[in-house]
């Protein structure tokens, strides 16, 4: 007797999947602003990413080291941490239509002034400048959340994610072909310029073709400036131990930099004082926009659990952190390996890539499917810790195909992992859903420049190891993770709750 229920609702489960993913394709009502919005991302990653097809071709003609590249390659995401932090207040405040087009109109100058360069110090700046552009993916997360009920957020927000992380692999593949059609040795010039004018052009139609929520639906914004606003004492202390480090990532930079010989200790040093400064004044904004927090002056229906941003953080430190981790030493790690010429190892980077057109859509389609958010989380945290030990065992003595293959496995947990865990973001907490959104990107960031500084001082079966053992950790971290209220309602989520002064106190 129990078995036709289950019977059923799997057949109702595959009948909906069905019918999500055919209607993926449609260009109507909010399918429209999620489509119009995911090539916006997909826009700012070829801009971000325009350099990385002629590291080789600007070392050569600026007569780089190779410490001055990999320099060069830290700055374009130096200032996406702060950036993600920031733009997601912004959002939150001004709306997701004006701030996406303003990051893609903005595009065209960095981009512009990294083509013109005449020098080293100026290459460096206009990759610092672009690095911001790495910041945009958050503002479509909380654009497509107003557009989609819960029930189909995490399929829209997979979407989101991977057609428009799809990006960086577009200007490897794209850009080269490019420059050789502009000829000459400064074709290069010409492509990534190209990129900035295309993102502007996009910004501006964008700016006039969508709109931040369905007609008669207000947007509701976030009642404080300046820093997350959260809902209990516990949420503060906790939002500031969860600032240091992305407050200290430029003197973690730094550190990197200098370790490959690239600046002198001093700079190092005055770096990590920067950072220390910004470290303070963050943690000073946590304090003074949170004193109602400190005070537990919020309706108990007002509160949401802070731990759910720090879990969902850390699980998106292992998981997108990976993902850029990977796809920078993949190359390197399969022509050592296994003695492949550059063309052959860059098409495994690519494929690893490639997978975010599928996986990061089924992440989110599978926690919108399976009943829970939280458990399709732990799932595919162990499959991607599976993944990594797989990786692990990689060595010359495997067939080619095979380590091919295992990498591919291994890509499709990462990326629909990500999928998973933005499927909850938007949820957590609707007005504050920007910062949320913002904080849990930016320790995707972080992820990555850990992972990389250990793979600077250790081999990659250790690299390896290192994110397999933070895999496992997340999914362990995920059983304190709670499932958001109205997970799976049919109804636009709307924040109606109003805070006000009261004593009832609650764990954040």
């Amino acid at each position: 007797m129990n078995n036709a229920p289950d019977g059923l609702g799997v057949r109702r489960r595959e009948e909906s999947g069905r019918a999500r993913i055919r209607s993926i394709w449609s260009f109507r009502g909010r399918y429209r602003t999620l489509h119009l919005t995911w090539f916006a991302f997909f826009l700012s990653f070829v801009v971000w990413f325009n350099f990385a097809p002629f590291a080789n071709t600007v070392g050569e003609e600026f007569s780089l080291s190779g410490a001055q590249l990999t320099t060069l390659a830290l700055c374009n995401v130096a200032l996406t941490v702060p950036g993600r932090v920031f733009i997601g207040m912004l959002l939150d405040r001004l709306g997701p239509r004006r701030v996406f087009a303003g990051i893609l109109i903005y595009s065209v100058v960095p981009s512009t002034v990294f083509a013109l360069a005449t020098s080293y110090p100026m290459l460096v700046v206009s990759r610092l400048a672009l690095s911001v552009v790495g910041a945009g993916f958050v503002v479509g997360i909380r654009m497509v959340s107003e557009w989609f009920p819960p029930k189909e957020v995490g399929t829209a927000e997979g979407v989101y994610g991977g057609w428009g992380n799809f990006g960086s692999a577009a200007a490897a593949l794209t850009l080269p072909t490019v420059a050789a059609i502009a000829g000459g040795p400064q074709g290069w010039r010409w492509a990534i310029a190209s990129t900035g004018v295309l993102a502007a052009a996009y910004g501006v139609f964008y700016l006039r073709a969508v709109a931040d929520t369905p007609a008669g639906r207000p947007y509701t914004k976030s009642r404080r400036a300046g820093a997350l606003e959260v809902t209990s004492r516990s949420g503060v202390w906790a939002l500031a131990a969860l600032t240091v480090p992305l407050a200290m990532i430029l003197g973690f930079i730094a550190w990197r930099v200098w370790l490959v010989g690239a600046i002198s200790v001093s700079i190092m040093w005055l770096v990590i004082s920067l950072s220390a400064v910004l470290m303070a004044v963050q943690l000073h904004l946590v304090f003074s926009v949170n004193r109602p927090a400190l005070r537990n002056q919020y309706w108990e229906e007002d509160r949401y659990p802070f731990r759910s941003v720090a879990i969902l953080s850390f699980c998106y430190f292992c998981t997108f952190g990976s993902e850029l981790a990977i796809v920078s030493m993949l190359p390197a790690f399969f022509a050592d390996t296994w003695g492949l010429g550059p063309a052959v190892a860059g098409a495994t980077a690519a494929g690893f890539a490639f997978m975010n057109l599928v996986a990061r859509p089924a992440g989110g389609l599978m926690s919108d499917l399976l009943g829970s958010r939280r458990r399709t989380l732990r799932t595919l945290l162990l499959g991607l810790a599976a993944g990594y030990g797989t990786l692990y065992l990689l060595g010359p003595g495997w067939p080619v195909p095979l380590a091919v293959a295992a990498t591919m496995l291994c890509s499709a947990f990462v990326q629909s992992g990500e999928g998973a865990v933005y499927a909850i973001v938007p949820l957590v907490k609707k007005r504050v859903s920007g910062q949320i959104a913002g904080i849990v990107g930016a320790y995707g960031i972080v992820g990555a420049v850990v992972f990389l500084t250990i793979l600077l001082i250790a081999p990659a079966q250790t690299f390896f190891l290192a994110i397999g053992a933070a895999s496992i950790l997340a999914n362990v971290a995920c059983r304190w993770l709670p499932e958001p209220k109205d997970s799976f309602g049919e109804e636009l989520l709307q924040d109606t709750s109003e805070s006000v002064l009261v004593g009832a106190g609650a764990d954040g």
